[in-house]
């Protein structure tokens, strides 16, 4: 496994430390007015909001990503519980998602999860005395 060149991860890393989590968003809350919000605390690079897969509405959060370290600093004191369509927000510094893969283990083929696995048949009292051997 070859790593990365230093100089990309301290691009990687200062990436990282200008882009901010924004939480508690409203379901209206759209990217314009977020680019909005943070344009008072710097120049702002990019606003990222996403949607539901399934529902396609947004999902109550979002990055936003500012130029430099110091004015992600400057936003996350300024901004942090601030009202904003009638929600407070959260924001803080972005983390990068635990290297985990994805949250499922495939199943071999033929295998069921034990809620599905066959019981054995009889009643239960039947079962009972089958153990105590009657």
């Amino acid at each position: 496994m070859a790593s990365s060149p230093p100089e990309t991860r301290a691009r990687k890393k200062e990436a990282i430390q200008t882009k901010l989590f924004v939480g508690n968003l409203s379901f209206d809350t759209t990217s314009d007015q977020l680019r909005d919000l943070f344009a008072g605390a710097g120049e702002v690079g990019s606003v990222t909001v996403p949607t539901d897969r399934d529902t396609g509405r947004p999902r109550r959060f979002a990055f936003v990503e500012l130029s430099t370290a110091e004015e992600a600093t400057a936003a996350t004191e300024k901004l942090n519980g601030f009202e904003l369509d009638g929600r407070a927000l959260r924001v803080n510094e972005a983390t990068e998602r635990p290297a985990g893969g994805p949250s499922f283990r495939p199943r071999a083929f033929g295998s069921a999860p034990p809620s599905f696995r066959p019981r054995p048949k009889g009643s239960r009292r039947n079962l009972r005395a089958r153990k105590r051997g009657f």
